[in-house]
């Protein structure tokens, strides 16, 4: 289904030749297929400022990203980032100019953040090039593609 014609999308971020950071990105693969009818399905490995259009004109969107907050890996966190910005032990860093937190705020600032805006965090610890995913993270990827379809669920 298009990304344009539907009315949620879910976006799995990150970079798949960088250990953990690979997290929201096979979170996506992982639901291929899983999804109700009407949610588009984004891997997004760009900048996150491009967010914002993949967003764009959506009632729901459901961003899975990996998060640097000092929990153990594998761990999973869910915020609401419709009226709140993310926790700044979330905020994290990133190789783009922008980092996830940032573009929901500048999102937010110029009016396109859609209704509903969740954020699902999976906590990773290894993010050199050329790493794989930690068993921690490559555990949680299973567990957070159905929290991502509760989410769905629940708020579509």
């Amino acid at each position: 289904m298009s990304s344009t014609s539907s009315a949620a999308v879910v976006i799995g971020i990150g970079n798949s030749w960088a250990g953990d950071d690979a997290a929201g990105v096979l979170v996506a693969r992982a639901l291929r297929g899983n999804l109700p009818e009407g949610v588009a399905l984004v891997e997004h490995e760009g900048e996150p400022t491009a967010l914002i259009d993949a967003w764009a004109g959506k009632k729901l969107a459901v961003v899975v990203d990996a998060t640097r907050a000092g929990t153990p890996p594998g761990t999973l966190r869910c915020f609401d980032a419709s009226s709140a910005p993310l926790p700044a032990a979330y905020a994290g860093a990133s190789t783009h100019a922008f980092t996830l937190a940032q573009a929901i705020e500048l999102a937010r600032g110029v009016g396109r953040l859609p209704p509903r805006l969740l954020v699902l965090g999976i906590e990773g610890a290894v993010f050199e090039a050329g790493a794989e995913p930690l068993p921690a993270v490559a555990g949680a990827i299973e567990p957070a593609a159905r929290k991502v379809v509760d989410l769905v669920r629940t708020y579509y």
